[in-house]
């Protein structure tokens, strides 16, 4: 099979040819039909987090594709059946967290395109258990970016406890932004979209976005301000300056969660107006096999757009230095 390999830190990928996996117990091998370009993929290439992958490996935890093969144990997932394999590799099912509803915190979990190959190749494993059945209507090209992007801004919002009415702010509109803002609305919420470029507030607006905040030439904070101040924001770009807008944005009882993971990024908190205004600052990481499911009817049921543009796997490269640069609207899907 055909793979890009991360082979050494901050160099290109490789394209080169692997052997089929074959899925051991509890394990499915899937025939893979589009990955989408996360972000954390690119940190994953880098080696920008203080947790590493060891190289050589196959990023991508955004992949979707058909089962082609089961491993012993395996009776709940059939042969071409459609599933999509999350950053949520696999988890223990028994400590506190996951028995909890928060497998998503488990100490033992392993993730995807970087614990373990993921789906930037033609084929690869999953743990069948995390191997989330795609509906029908759904196509490989839009579960893809539904399987990190989706279910991660998805998952923030509940986090926030976002209610009808209240003022969201979503920082950064890209890949996991554009659907931000979707779910934000579906929540019932007004939605201040922020962002440098007015491509990204123009697709913003398009998606419903009520408030459009250039920070190129506005301060984000202070036009929340003028708004009466966002009850939640979801820092989404990976610029620590818009962590501190977005939390100076912030009303009385709000809350900023952290969602986008610059390399070595502080904030300062200020210990005086976070202790006289009530806020919080939340992190949020990815979301459960349930979380994911919903999303999935979301957008089966027609509530939300996904904005990609498909391209071949051999362009990986050039597909990073675009994502870095700003070129892409909102998501790189590789199509397989």
């Amino acid at each position: 099979m055909r793979a890009a390999v991360v082979r050494a830190f901050r160099e290109p990928l490789v394209i080169e040819e692997r052997p089929d996996p074959e899925p051991g117990a509890g394990q499915v091998s899937i025939r893979v039909e589009a990955c989408g370009l996360c972000h954390t993929d690119i940190h994953a290439a880098r080696g920008d987090w203080p947790v590493k992958p060891r190289p050589p490996f196959v990023p991508g935890h955004e992949g979707v594709g058909l089962v082609e093969a089961l491993g012993d144990g395996v009776t709940h997932l059939a042969v071409g059946e459609r599933v999509a394999v999350p950053w949520l590799g696999w988890a223990c099912g028994r400590c506190e967290h996951c028995l909890s509803g928060w497998e998503t915190l488990c100490e033992r979990q392993i993730n995807t395109g970087y614990g373990t190959d993921g789906g930037y190749a033609e084929r690869m494993l999953a743990w069948a258990d995390f191997a989330r059945p795609v509906p029908d209507g759904v196509t490989p090209l839009d579960a893809a970016p539904l399987t990190c992007a989706g279910v991660t801004t998805y998952k923030a919002l509940k986090v926030a406890g976002v209610r009808p009415a209240q003022l969201v702010a979503v920082s950064g509109v890209g890949g996991l932004g554009h659907l931000a803002v979707q779910y934000a609305k579906i929540a019932g919420a007004t939605v201040a979209a922020i962002d440098v470029t007015e491509e990204k507030l123009a697709l913003a607006a398009s998606l419903g976005a009520d408030i459009l905040v250039n920070a190129a030439k506005d301060d984000p904070a202070a036009v929340l301000r003028e708004h009466g101040g966002a009850h939640a924001a979801l820092a989404l770009a990976v610029n620590e300056a818009a962590f501190t807008s977005v939390y100076a944005g912030l009303r009385r009882g709000g809350k900023l969660v952290m969602v986008a993971m610059p390399a070595g990024g502080t904030i300062a908190v200020p210990i005086f107006r976070t202790v006289l205004d009530g806020t919080s600052v939340i992190g949020s990481i990815v979301g459960t096999r349930l979380d994911l499911d919903e999303v999935f009817r979301l957008h089966a049921a027609g509530r939300t757009r996904v904005i990609h543009e498909a391209r071949p796997l051999g362009s990986v490269n050039e597909s990073i230095e675009d994502v870095m640069a700003g070129r892409v609207a909102a998501r790189v899907v590789f199509e397989l």
